[in-house]
């Protein structure tokens, strides 16, 4: 889906993915609190609210997620390994777009989208760098993956 709605509205291509801390720009510690996440964490189960749109470049078209308590701990144990007070918060959503569009392109991409999952599920946890804040197609272009780990399959 994140393919075709970039072909159709020239806009860039991205991995699917929930952003879960947004902090200082430290590889070491990136990679550090991703290695304790794995360890603690399994596969993160997040339940859809619905399709939203915004005026904000990075929320333009996107999936809102209900908070889980699996990823409110993924957030705090990353803040805390990379020993971070960036004020950044925790706000699942899966974005499906990223461009600027008037309101009512914008109100009827979402309209025209149905969420057929009652649970998404997520196995990975990835540090990437990237332009903060991001307001361009050429800024999500240049991110970058620091570190990658997967999560376990074991459901607790």
């Amino acid at each position: 889906m994140i393919n075709d709605l970039a072909r159709r509205c020239d806009a860039p291509v991205f991995e699917p993915h929930v952003t879960i801390h947004v902090g200082a720009d430290r590889a070491d510690a990136a990679k550090n609190a991703l290695g304790d996440a794995a360890r603690e964490c399994k596969l993160i189960g997040l339940t859809p609210l619905g399709i939203d749109q915004s005026d904000e470049f990075i929320k333009t078209l996107f999936v809102q997620f209900a908070m889980s308590a699996e990823l409110r701990k993924i957030n705090d144990m990353i803040r805390e390994a990379a020993n971070d007070s960036s004020q950044y918060e925790l706000n699942p959503h899966l974005s499906l777009l990223y461009k600027d569009l008037a309101a009512a392109p914008r109100r009827e991409l979402a309209a025209s989208i149905n969420v057929p999952l009652s649970e998404v599920t997520f196995d990975a946890i990835k540090a990437v760098r990237c332009i903060s804040p991001t307001k361009s197609g050429a800024d999500v272009e240049v991110w970058h993956v620091l570190a990658a780990v997967s999560l376990s399959g074991d459901r607790a």
